[in-house]
């Protein structure tokens, strides 16, 4: 697990330091960490590629504060946890607004410190277990399988098409993915070009699907009986009700 700290007060960085490795002897933690003093310096790892899964940012620090910090760096990276330290709740509500895990009140005490990174560590196992890590045209995102409804592939461009609508793009195989989802239960791959998650299906007839976003998916020539008992049984096993 990378984790990053950004704070331009020394103090806090050793602080911070002491903290992690205490907790990650405490609750035998695979950690590594890197500590950055200033926005800039934290901006430009970034930009560089440097990735982290959690991030601890001071939000008052010379130059550009951490809300605008947390603006730019989601430009590049919108997986990160990042977990603002402060002395004051006055940008609570804006730390939010850029999707902030946390909000923590200076001084930091090693008890409630242990306990955010046992819910932050939990919530980082628990998405990379549910989740795709794709390096895509807009930079490093998190797919969460659950609101993947389908992937098409167009030439050497994978396309991820998001239950709400958005879509994100990377240079791929559809036959790579495939193997990837192969454990989840809820892909189909009805054409070459197309992979459905079945939780989105909203018809099926024998030219094509119908997901719930009205968009349609081609079946091939004879393969209709194929994908729909493929749909029965996922249906069957995860109880849903069908009326013949």
């Amino acid at each position: 697990m990378k984790i990053a700290f950004c704070d331009d007060d020394v103090a806090v960085l050793n602080e911070l330091s002491v903290l992690i490795d205490r907790y990650r002897v405490s609750h035998n933690r695979d950690i590594v960490y890197t500590a950055f003093h200033s926005p800039l310096e934290l901006l430009a790892g970034i930009e560089k590629g440097a990735r982290f899964d959690v991030l601890f940012l001071d939000v008052i620090m010379p130059g550009e504060n951490g809300i605008e910090t947390a603006k730019e760096i989601r430009k590049y990276d919108d997986t990160v946890k990042i977990i603002f330290l402060t002395s004051s709740a006055e940008f609570a509500v804006q730390s939010y607004a850029v999707g902030a895990y946390f909000y923590q009140l200076k001084p930091i005490w090693e008890e409630s410190f242990f306990r955010l990174m046992e819910s932050v560590v939990l919530e980082c196992k628990k998405e990379k277990q549910c989740s795709l890590i794709v390096r895509c045209k807009t930079g490093i995102a998190r797919i969460e399988l659950d609101r993947l409804e389908y992937c098409e592939v167009l030439g050497r461009t994978v396309v991820f098409h998001l239950e709400n609508g958005k879509v994100l793009e990377r240079i791929g195989s559809l036959d790579e993915l495939c193997s990837q989802l192969e454990q989840y239960d809820n892909f189909l791959r009805p054409h070459r070009s197309y992979l459905v998650n079945m939780e989105y299906i909203q018809t099926m007839s024998y030219k094509s699907i119908l997901m719930d976003s009205l968009a349609e998916i081609p079946i091939p020539r004879g393969k209709y009986s194929e994908i729909k008992d493929k749909y029965l049984e996922y249906a069957f096993n995860k109880r849903q009700v069908l009326l013949s």
